[in-house]
């Protein structure tokens, strides 16, 4: 039994043409096409709505959407579920998020993680092949999350989701938990976010993957059980450097007395991926298990996130502060506080830092160490 799990995908201008074609041999390349359908269940991120929907929702940070005619690479892919639970799900609103379900639904791909309520998005999934392989997905609260009353990704929620997963153990026989959240670009887990995942494993997580960050991370092995924190991108062009260009699939194969845990890495090429060649792939593991090593250490794990505290902190404090130079005037000037010239992307970006957990712990960190 081999269980596939890729990051985030989004088709993009560079690549919008073979998803529309449903070409995933030129979006993949042979080696990696081979790897992907060798797998008995496969499962990836799908990190925006398909829709042609317009209005996008008031949020800090880019509003993303995909074209409808990429449905066609998606389904190329024959995913065996897709997760819906990220932070970008919500940006076209309800319609956007309808016109996603829907269209999944039409291409017979089961999906996860949203629903009209919190009701419906905690829902996990059990997939029976074999044994029961039981699937719980949430995302850090930025804008997407469902409550009782509107309809969004399963959000985070440190009173309710350790209990979830405990139910769903109950269930299956092995269970595997996508967590979308850590702090983009950082390649360790912080102190909180390590909790949360040792937190999981302890409620009966088999396998937990941290997505989201757009990097490759590392690993830690607690409990008889892996904690993956970040495997970078699936297909998703959005930059150009060492974050975007590179990622890895991480394969399961259920054994009959213990599991095997194989990564393939890739690399990205204008839009487009492809398995790393031999010294590619020893580089990028070769990196994997020294991070892997070093986040033993509590010391360094502790030190390394606070000096990533300290270069975010000029982004954080200007938010705080606000942007607009006229509005920062008059208040000197008047000697006090008062509630004006916050432009509305301002003040949604400061409720995007006091909201999200990874924000919030940041820049609370940086808060605390400052001198």
């Amino acid at each position: 039994m081999k269980i596939i799990i890729a990051g985030d995908l989004v088709p993009t201008q560079s690549n919008i043409k073979w998803f529309m074609e449903g070409n995933i041999l030129q979006l993949m390349g042979d080696e990696l096409v081979k790897v992907w359908k060798g797998a008995d269940i496969r499962l990836f991120n799908l990190e925006a709505p398909i829709t042609g929907y317009e209005k996008k929702i008031r949020k800090s940070g880019p509003n993303i959407k995909i074209d409808t005619r990429a449905i066609n690479g998606i389904k190329a892919l024959e995913p065996t579920l897709i997760t819906l639970a990220n932070n970008h799900i919500m940006d076209y609103g309800v319609q956007g998020l309808k016109d996603t379900v829907s269209l999944l639904s039409k291409s017979n791909i089961p999906y996860l993680g949203v629903g009209k309520n919190i009701y419906e998005a905690k829902k996990p999934v059990i997939i029976e092949k074999e044994i029961k392989i039981g699937v719980y997905v949430c995302v850090e609260n930025e804008f997407a999350s469902a409550s009782e009353e509107c309809a969004g990704a399963n959000p985070v929620d440190y009173l309710a989701m350790f209990d979830d997963i405990k139910h769903l153990r109950e269930k299956c026989n092995y269970l595997i938990v996508l967590y979308h959240g850590g702090k983009e670009y950082y390649r360790y887990p912080s102190p909180m976010l390590q909790r949360v995942c040792h937190k999981m494993v302890d409620s009966g997580a088999n396998l937990v993957v941290c997505q989201h960050t757009h990097c490759i991370g590392c690993e830690e092995n607690y409990c008889e059980s892996k904690i993956i924190y970040g495997q970078g991108n699936f297909v998703f062009d959005g930059g150009e450097d060492e974050f975007w260009n590179e990622g890895m699939l991480i394969e399961i194969d259920l054994l009959e007395t213990k599991e095997e845990v194989t990564y393939y890495p890739f690399e990205k090429n204008r839009g487009v991926i492809r398995l790393a060649g031999k010294e590619k792939k020893e580089e990028i593991l070769s990196k994997y298990k020294e991070r892997t090593k070093k986040i033993t250490d509590i010391k360094f794990l502790k030190e390394t996130y606070n000096e990533f505290a300290k270069e975010k902190s000029i982004s954080y404090m200007r938010t705080i502060h606000g942007y607009n130079w006229r509005a920062q005037l008059k208040n000197k000037l008047l000697g006090k506080n008062v509630d004006v010239g916050y432009s509305d992307e301002e003040y949604l970006a400061i409720q995007n830092i006091i909201e999200c957990e990874a924000h919030r712990e940041l820049f609370l960190q940086y808060l605390k160490e400052r001198k």
